[in-house]
């Protein structure tokens, strides 16, 4: 059966004031007692002018590890315990404690006096240890001023024993007296200290997250109801934060999935979270500190604007910006007020949404519709005219009637040509997507000479020579139909553009799992800044001279398209006055 505290420590209490007071040896105990007190403060104090000199070195130039190893090795080898500390109260340095796990010392009774200079004792319950003990405070000073506090101190338990033990040897009596009150001290102490110790020891390990760790139930009521309360707070406690670790790692694992960038900002515009999008948007690689300001980490102008208009109407904010670190992109942001349970505002959340493939893609578009309109406006414009000139009477001429009507044909063929390449380009995205494009392995070399055999005449016309080098055993993942279409482009592009009489290279060459097919020219070459848009449709280095030559603008970007069919591409390498290669790269079987 359980029994209360009370019952269990009064009694004792109440035999051992009985023996203390009919004890005749009380004023003689007391007297060693002072003896022995002013003995042990003494000694501490010598301990503490011991260390002062090299602790007062190390405390004018500050090297807080020295000064703790040194107080470790002199606690291990003494009954003491030593403390170091500063003007401010911060503990530097102490035997049995780690120094970041002490609170401020400022307000030790000790320590206060020992700030005004004045070595002081003084014997209290330890805050830290939780039980008595006799503490000595040494002041170290440096040309007058103080720079630090030499703290020893010792248990007042080891003092009692000490004093005892100079009991004995008063008197038989006295030696009676001191070994019953030892023992009955010793078996309450035990009795109460063993299940309190278990308790602390037990609460030092919840502290340190092991929350399964289950407490014995002492014997007593009260201690009992301790005891059971604390397994069931670990319990409880384990239970809440296994939920809170398992919202937290849902919450960090959908932040990081996500491809919008997204900051979480508090009231002082400190940013609480950040995910993946957003550093790799924001070109955010690591925090100075903890939890950084927004202006520490972003310098974009219009992002900050759209924080600090949010704080102040507390309404949703919606804004498209530009961001140029680490590259242009065009950002939509979307910011919002944070709010808590009770309604209050207690942040800010930003949102970024990338959209600079979408804006690149309404670029595209619109260049696309104003390209095909100039292009066939063109054509159509001349067409009319002649119409009209020959409505006019220009067709009772037959001299010129047979003229016009010839321009008319040319420009109608203009227009077939321009509706079939877009057709082209239509049907070869259309198959790309839906897989309709058959790849299959065969020989380069085949392809290639059925492309010249093709552009043989029109070279031939204006005295150039088309040189092949390929093995004939080089094979590549291919349609032949689409491949050898994209090579006639690009021989076609480099008859048109080479001087005559100069000689156009095809050179097919396996380069690792890729097998690379290079269109050499003898042609004016492509300055730099065209090169980046040379395969957008209708784009032209040169729109008079390619449309006087008959060309669409739209080859380059039919053979890009018949590359990324192959899960392929092309490229490019030129320079004015140097010629051109046009190289198609294409995967091996």
């Amino acid at each position: 059966m359980k029994r209360r505290l009370f019952w269990q420590i009064y009694p004792a209490f109440l035999v051992v004031i009985l023996f203390s007071v009919a004890t005749a040896g009380w004023y003689v105990s007391r007297s060693f007692e002072a003896l022995y007190l002013q003995h042990v403060s003494s000694s501490l104090a010598s301990l503490a002018r011991m260390l002062e000199p090299q602790i007062l070195e190390w405390l004018i130039a500050p090297d807080n590890s020295r000064i703790q190893n040194l107080v470790l090795s002199i606690g291990q080898k003494t009954e003491a315990r030593f403390t170091v500390i500063l003007p401010s109260g911060q503990v530097v340095g102490d035997s049995h404690e780690d120094p970041a796990s002490l609170d401020n010392h400022g307000d030790r009774p000790e320590i206060q006096s020992a700030l005004q200079g004045n070595p002081s004792c003084s014997t209290r319950k330890s805050y830290t240890l939780s039980t008595r003990l006799m503490y000595v405070a040494q002041p170290v000073l440096h040309q007058g001023r103080l720079v630090g506090i030499i703290r020893t101190s010792i248990p007042v338990s080891a003092i009692d024993e000490a004093i005892k033990s100079l009991i004995l040897k008063n008197g038989l009596g006295i030696i009676v007296i001191a070994i019953l009150g030892a023992i009955f001290s010793l078996a309450i102490s035990r009795r109460i200290s063993r299940p309190l110790e278990d308790i602390r020891r037990a609460a030092q390990r919840f502290a340190r997250g092991e929350l399964d760790v289950k407490l014995p139930v002492p014997e007593s009521e009260e201690l009992a109801g301790v005891t059971e309360a604390l397994n069931r707070m670990a319990v409880e406690l384990n239970e809440r934060i296994q939920v809170m670790s398992t919202q937290r790692y849902e919450q960090e694992t959908i932040l990081a999935g996500m491809i919008e960038g997204v900051l979480a900002l508090d009231n002082q515009e400190r940013l609480m979270t950040v995910n993946h999008a957003a550093s790799r948007l924001l070109g955010i690689r690591q925090f100075s500190s903890p939890m950084p300001t927004i202006h520490e980490v972003v310098r974009n102008i219009h992002l900050l604007q759209v924080v600090i208009r949010v704080r102040k109407t507390g309404q949703a904010v919606e804004q498209e910006i530009i961001l140029h670190v680490p590259e242009a992109r065009t950002i939509h942001v979307r910011g919002n007020l944070l709010i808590d349970s009770q309604g209050n505002g207690i942040g800010v959340l930003i949102v970024l949404h990338d959209i600079t493939r979408l804006r690149q893609l309404e670029t595209v578009r619109r260049d696309f519709v104003a390209n095909v309109s100039h292009e066939l406006r063109t054509p159509i414009t001349a067409i009319k005219g002649f119409v009209e000139t020959l409505l006019n009477g220009a067709i009772n001429e037959p001299e010129h009637a047979g003229h016009f009507l010839s321009i008319i044909a040319k420009q109608v063929d203009r227009l077939n040509e321009i509706i079939e390449d877009l057709l082209c380009l239509s049907r070869i995205e259309r198959d790309a997507e839906h897989g309709a494009i058959p790849l299959s392995g065969g020989p380069v070399q085949d392809v290639l000479k059925s492309a010249i055999q093709n552009c043989k005449d029109k070279a031939l016309s204006r005295n150039m020579t088309l040189k092949l080098v390929c093995p004939s055993d080089l094979q590549a993942m291919m349609n032949d139909r689409l491949l050898e279409e994209a090579v006639i482009n690009l021989l076609d592009n480099a008859i048109q553009y080479s001087r005559p009489g100069t000689t156009i290279k095809i050179e097919a060459v396996r380069n690792n799992h890729m097998i690379d097919i290079h269109v050499h020219d003898e042609g004016p070459g492509i300055a730099s800044e065209h090169l980046p848009r040379l395969f957008e449709r209708f784009y032209r280095v040169d729109s008079g001279r390619s449309r006087r030559d008959g060309g669409t603008g739209l080859g380059l970007s039919i053979v890009r398209h018949i590359m990324n069919a192959h899960a392929g591409r092309v490229t490019v390498v030129s320079e004015p006055g140097q010629g051109s290669v046009f190289s198609l790269h294409v995967p091996c079987p």
